[in-house]
């Protein structure tokens, strides 16, 4: 025989567990927008059945159910998509930064405008082609003197932006550090708050959420590999570990250049930003200075032209000559100033700091930006009594200085690194842009793409762990009903208890 009661200790244990259900549902809707959330489900099971009561054993059919119970609320989560939304968030994190830094580099060149070098040294070449054309003219030495500056202060301009640029990058790096280093703390607090709970038989889900979150953000900032252990989650970066149980390690900038170079750092932000810096900024630094210091003072070959008289010399050459100089600067000191008598060009370009020209110390002589009379346009002198004095109105060399733009320059192949050995200074920054334009268009291409599989891993990934209204309100109508029949079952037996106690063995009355 069963007990009276029973049938309302069933009623209640459906009530208790329907509203645990139901205040799940209602969990899940809070935070249906809450990122890295993971949606809960209450595992309901029958409570354990009793034997009929009886003297000895009973003969009545079958076992007495006695309900239901919430045995556990767990998340629903798999952590074969975690590991490859963070396999692919690496790369998401790496090519943002370095798409984001050749698009700097891009805006910082200006390549093609109306005030990039390019367009600045084409009107350093014009002035010196409308010198030729009036090599005493004071407007046109002004003129070239000014687009002088002007080519030596875009050199400067660009150095000095792509020098700010890879302090930018020093100091993102730094905030990215300090960064992880925070959320490796926080790993580590929550292995140890999850570890607690789940020792005494509960489920951490939100804690693990909060875990979860934390190392998806971390696998942007670094390449990570996580495994769970028995007590929490091992983070490690290459053969370093970052996080373990409740020790978390931290990193330092150094430590992640060290291992960009061995290796151990392989994608992430840091990786893009520390290849950015070290990689494409020095890159084009160097062959920016590599310009400079070869327009000054790079090997060309020029044909003199016969007539010229050699500064030192005295005889004019009989025929054109060919002859290898250094630079800009190798060909003013074939010429002659305006001084008389006559002095030969000095250095058209120098430095103003250091040990040799370079993108930032490239400047042009102070002296000619002083007096635009030692601009050297004539190679033409004549000799009177001892004293040489410069033919006036000759151009030879101005006209040499205006062809420049055709002539191939000896670029240091060591330096430029790009494979250039010989070419015009155009061409040779063409191809510095150019590459730029093709690396820019493939970092934003490989970033594109590495967005697109994040993103399609992180659908699949939210169709499993995600909230859906639909469902949680579906859920919630099935809850709520069970709730109210479990009710009506309660106040069912409490009607047959009221006819039972009161309404039995009146009978006479």
């Amino acid at each position: 025989m069963t007990s009276t009661f029973h049938s309302i200790e069933t009623a209640k244990r459906s009530l208790f567990a329907q509203q645990t259900a139901i205040n799940t549902v209602g969990h899940n809707i809070s935070n249906a927008n809450t990122a890295g959330y993971s949606r809960q489900r209450v595992s309901l099971t029958a409570s354990r059945p009793m034997e009929a009561y009886g003297i000895n054993r009973s003969t009545a059919a079958g076992q007495l159910g006695t309900g239901v119970e919430a045995t556990a609320i767990t998340r629903v989560r798999t952590s074969f998509l975690d590991d490859q939304f963070r396999n692919q968030n690496k790369y998401v994190g790496a090519w943002s930064v370095q798409s984001d830094t050749l698009s700097k580099l891009e805006s910082i060149v200006n390549e093609p405008s109306d005030s990039g070098i390019r367009s600045v040294m084409d009107k350093f070449y014009q002035a010196w082609s409308d010198l030729s054309k009036d090599p005493e003219n004071v407007t046109g030495r002004k003129i070239v003197r000014e687009t002088a500056l002007a080519l030596t202060d875009s050199f400067n301009q660009t150095s000095k932006q792509l020098s700010d640029l890879k302090d930018d990058l020093t100091s993102s790096i730094d905030v990215k550090v300090t960064q992880a280093n925070t959320i490796m703390s926080t790993i580590a607090s929550l292995n140890t708050e999850i570890r607690r709970i789940e020792g005494l038989g509960d489920d951490a889900n939100d804690l693990q959420d909060q875990r979860d979150l934390l190392t998806d953000q971390l696998s942007q900032i670094v390449n990570v590999e996580v495994s769970k252990a028995p007590e929490g989650y091992t983070i490690t970066m290459g053969d370093k570990t970052l996080v373990q149980g409740d020790e978390s390690f931290d990193l330092t900038r150094e430590g992640l250049e060290s291992s960009f170079g061995d290796g151990q750092l392989s994608s992430g932000e840091v990786f893009g930003m520390i290849q950015s810096r070290d990689v494409y900024v020095n890159d084009y630094m160097k062959q920016l200075d590599t310009l400079a210091n070869t327009l000054a003072n790079g090997d060309i070959e020029v044909t003199v032209p016969a007539g010229s008289v050699l500064p030192g010399t005295t005889t004019p050459l009989t025929v054109d000559t060919k002859m290898t100089v250094k630079g800009i600067n190798g060909l003013h000191k074939l010429g002659y100033t305006m001084d008389n008598p006559a002095t030969g060009g000095s250095d058209f370009f120098t430095f103003s700091s250091g040990t040799g020209i370079t993108a930032a110390t490239f400047q042009l002589n102070p002296d000619i930006a002083s007096d635009t009379n030692k601009i050297a346009t004539s190679m033409r002198t004549t000799s009177s009594g001892g004293a040489s004095t410069v033919v006036q109105g000759n151009n030879s060399l101005a006209l040499l200085m205006s062809q420049l733009g055709d002539v191939k320059f000896s670029f240091d192949q060591s330096a430029t690194g790009n494979g250039i050995s010989s070419s015009t200074i155009s061409d040779f920054y063409s191809s510095m842009v150019g590459a730029l334009g093709v690396q820019s268009e493939e970092a934003q291409r490989q970033y594109e793409n590495s967005v697109a599989q994040a993103d399609q891993v992180e659908g699949s990934r939210q169709s499993v762990s995600g909230v859906s209204l639909d469902e949680e309100m579906s859920d919630l109508v099935k809850y709520q009903h069970a709730y109210s029949a479990a009710a009506r079952f309660m106040t069912t037996f409490d009607q047959l208890l009221e006819k039972l106690i009161n309404g039995t063995g009146v009978v006479g009355r």
